[in-house]
């Protein structure tokens, strides 16, 4: 069935009764006493000699959206571990797709770049030629120039114009020539800004829904909840490898008609977060002809496309979308995502990225306009990070070879993690993987005992919210829980990511086979249905088998 989800009602809140005096000494006094009543009634302000002023918001006062809206990657997990770390505890934080925080190196010429541009005077030192290579100080040159101003000044508010050319420069490259116009990228501080920002676009009152795979990537849960939505979930199957379902698809969505929502985006994540799979191009050309025929205006999270492990290609939808031909082409409602956050970069500081529109209507692009319009600009920093990153030294320049060795060994030593971590898994009781063939996350299935489940319930805690506080004080590893992002009912996950050096991973994979071992014992072994090869777990499907 499909998982539909809507906003809490409004909290009620105690009303006032106000008793007013007679004549005018009496009304004036009155008033007083009603203000100083209505403020004591609503939990403010305590009546009494020695009253002490209360606070204006509270939770019971603050925007019942707020309340509404849970972002489980940074939730109770995240927020122990960091209490443990105060305590002077080690913690490993696999919870957050960080990179540079568990290790990983920036790439050299990036980090060139961005340091010249915030430090224009080293430019014309003639000791940078000794420092920096040319085509890092040529390109910083270049940047410097075009922002009129360098980093310290305000920007277009869809980003500097330059810049958003560099990103219809990497489209065309990437898509065998589809270029858009630079008219249609506004670049954005973190894909995060560009989801939110569209999703607030879209969503007009409560009645107003958003098809979201599941599992899904909280920030579009906790999107929906905080713009008044509904978030309509559509499952993805993971006996297949995660795979996109067409009927279920179909489900979903004729469901959450059926139930008064109109339906009017939806979301794919590609690579996928949690859940690590790749769409091919039928698939992609499937979800297309689903928009198209349903009038969906099409959200593609492309975030991980430099993510790429395992079987497939990355493919981008507007690529597909381009070779299509009319009628698709021309008029499916299209916002892809990318950022410097992932691939080799991971520079999730920075908070570099861009959306790009594909048949959008002009009057709802100035509206965008507009509402970017009040953050006058984005960061210039993470406009220069994603520029150089989308537009890395060619052939030829000084860097190139230093460059190109760079990226290839991260995505190379992420892959081998990935596999490293996903076999691992598998080889434990009671747990069942999926191959990783992209982003930065392995997600297993874990299979808990009656015992378990029941402990989690007399905590208070999702079974696998205490498999994770349990991972959390007994190996000091932070992990997200699978409820985070929403799963199959009677199903248990978490995601952990697979972004610790290779030289800890090792270690990490004992802590992980400890913990579990000693969770089995205290707690039993769980029933678990069929032992694919490779591991315990759910039945697979041949494919999903042979992928193991």
């Amino acid at each position: 069935p499909a998982a539909v989800f809507g906003p809490r009602p409004s909290p009620r809140h105690r009303s006032a009764r106000l008793h007013v005096a007679d004549g005018p000494a009496g009304g004036q006094v009155a008033s007083m006493a009603a203000r100083a009543n209505a403020a004591a009634a609503a939990g403010n302000v305590p009546i009494g000699k020695r009253a002490q002023r209360g606070k204006v918001l509270t939770t019971d006062s603050i925007s019942p959206r707020v309340l509404e809206c849970q972002y489980g990657v940074r939730g109770e997990i995240f927020q122990r571990a960091q209490e443990l770390v105060r305590e002077g505890r080690e913690v490993t934080f696999t919870s957050v797709g960080n990179p540079h925080q568990l290790g990983q190196q920036p790439l050299t010429f990036l980090r060139q770049v961005i340091a010249l541009c915030a430090s224009p005077f080293l430019m014309d030192d003639p000791r940078a030629a000794d420092l920096f290579p040319a085509d890092a100080i040529a390109r910083a040159r270049h940047y410097h120039q075009a922002l009129k101003g360098g980093l310290g000044a305000y920007q277009d508010s869809k980003g500097n114009g330059v810049i958003c050319e560099e990103v219809c420069d990497f489209i065309e490259r990437r898509d065998g020539g589809f270029r858009p116009s630079s008219s249609d990228i506004f670049l954005t501080n973190g894909a995060s800004d560009g989801v939110k920002l569209l999703l607030q676009t879209i969503i007009r009152d409560e009645n107003d829904g958003v098809l979201v795979p599941i599992p899904q990537y909280p920030l579009y849960s906790a999107g929906v909840a905080l713009y008044g939505g509904r978030l309509v979930g559509y499952e993805l199957d993971e006996k297949a490898g995660w795979a996109l379902s067409m009927k279920g698809l179909q489900r979903a969505l004729g469901d959450a008609r059926q139930a008064g929502i109109n339906v009017r985006a939806i979301v794919f994540i590609n690579p996928g977060n949690p859940t690590s799979q790749c769409l091919d191009r039928g698939q992609l050309q499937n979800l297309i002809q689903f928009a198209y025929t349903n009038r969906l205006l099409i959200m593609a999270d492309e975030v991980y496309q430099d993510n790429i492990y395992g079987r497939l290609p990355f493919v981008s939808c507007y690529e597909v979308l381009s070779k299509m031909g009319a009628p698709y082409a021309d008029h499916q409602e299209l916002v892809s995502f990318h950022s410097v956050s992932k691939g080799a970069a991971g520079e999730c500081g920075l908070r570099g990225a861009y959306f790009h529109l594909t048949n959008f209507d002009a009057d709802v692009k100035a509206n965008l306009y507009k509402v970017v319009s009040i953050s006058l600009s984005p960061a210039v920093p993470g406009m220069v990070g994603l520029a150089c990153y989308i537009n890395p030294p060619q052939p030829g320049d000084e860097s190139y070879s230093t460059h190109q060795r760079e990226r290839k060994a991260i995505v190379d030593s992420l892959k081998h993690r990935a596999r490293k971590l996903s076999d691992a898994f598998n080889a434990l009781p009671g747990v069942s993987c999926q191959l990783v063939d992209g982003s930065m996350y392995v997600f297993p299935r874990i299979f808990l005992s009656q015992r378990a489940i029941a402990e989690a319930g007399r905590r208070g805690k999702t079974p696998d919210t205490f498999y994770c506080l349990e991972l959390l004080e007994h190996a000091g590893i932070a992990a997200t829980p699978g409820s985070s992002f929403e799963q199959e009912d009677g199903t248990y996950h978490f995601r952990t990511t697979i972004l610790p050096p290779e030289d800890m991973i090792d270690g990490l994979v004992e802590r992980f086979r400890a913990f579990h071992m000693h969770f089995t014992r205290a707690y039993g072994e769980p029933e678990v249905p069929i032992r694919p090869p490779g591991g315990t777990g759910v039945p697979l499907t041949p494919l999903a088998a042979a992928k193991l």
